[in-house]
């Protein structure tokens, strides 16, 4: 499936709510050749089967597909409220070469978690983040409110400023209750600001997904020669050797990675980082395994 998943495939679907039903699909077929067998079942309608559990409860029909123990989860172990959290930037707009800019990679991915919570029928809210943020839809779970999220989505474009931290800090301070917050952002902002920002969401009790996406361009820095690049914000531009550049180029990127992911990870925040040309099924997975680590 993985060739049909990829951002090129997915993007000669037209429609946002089409393209998050067949990512999810790949990805939950591919689970079943996967080392997470079962684990769709188990993300929307079952858990695993824990001691203590009443032995009534065992769904027989799951355990003889999948060879494992689960049980139906009860309305009360389904109530997660998650929050869809967009970086509006200008620069997410930006895309080299690929079929998806960096914008439209986010928007697609958030798409499929949306339609993987409600499966779960999970509430999920859409906050946007620029100069300040916007509720743009509150957590909701009720039939109809999927296809409220996925044409609020495919209205939204990636324009002017965005700051991260004083947007974060915001979002902090509106979440009254327990929440899982998916950030989508290139994360080219204040790296300290931000990182403090996160810190603020952990300590108020919530738990914090950042879905890094850069430019496949951004990560591999396919250029040589003399190259005039402009700042996607400033237009500002600045001429340099790509050649020569490369090598401290890539350190310095591997240096900015690292430091999230390890930061992330002191926080007990799942760091993903993703680039636009991976398929979906892949940046799913690697959701799935920051989130089986944490648990």
């Amino acid at each position: 499936m993985a060739s049909l998943l990829s951002p090129e495939s997915i993007q000669q679907i037209k429609r946002l709510d089409l393209r998050a039903r067949m990512v999810v699909r790949g990805f939950l077929q591919g689970l079943h050749s996967s080392p997470f067998h079962g684990f769709s079942v188990q993300f929307s309608e079952h858990r695993r089967f824990n001691q203590g559990d009443d032995p009534k409860l065992i769904d027989w029909l799951v355990y003889a597909k999948t060879d494992k123990y689960y049980v139906k989860r009860f309305e009360a172990e389904t109530n997660l409220t998650g929050y869809l959290a967009i970086d509006l930037s200008k620069s997410m707009g930006f895309t080299e070469s690929q079929s998806m800019t960096k914008f439209e990679y986010a928007t697609c991915l958030a798409a499929s978690l949306t339609y993987l919570m409600t499966m779960q029928q999970d509430p999920v809210g859409l906050l946007t983040l620029g100069e300040k943020v916007r509720a743009e839809l509150p957590a909701r779970s009720r039939r109809g409110h999927l296809g409220d999220v996925m044409a609020r989505l495919t209205q939204m474009q990636p324009v002017g400023n965005t700051d991260l931290a004083a947007s974060l800090t915001q979002v902090a301070a509106m979440l009254k209750h327990h929440s899982l917050v998916m950030l989508f952002s290139d994360l080219l902002d204040d790296s300290e600001a931000t990182l403090s920002a996160l810190a603020r969401l952990r300590h108020g009790g919530h738990d914090v997904i950042v879905f890094h996406i850069l430019d496949e361009a951004e990560v591999n820095f396919p250029y040589d020669g003399p190259v005039q690049f402009e700042d996607s914000e400033t237009n500002e531009t600045i001429t340099v050797d790509a050649t020569g550049f490369r090598e401290d180029y890539l350190a310095q990127l591997n240096e900015f990675r690292d430091n999230f992911r390890e930061r992330c990870a002191n926080l007990r925040i799942d760091y993903v980082p993703l680039d636009t040309s991976m398929p979906f099924d892949k940046a799913l997975t690697e959701y799935l395994m920051q989130r089986q680590k944490s648990k």
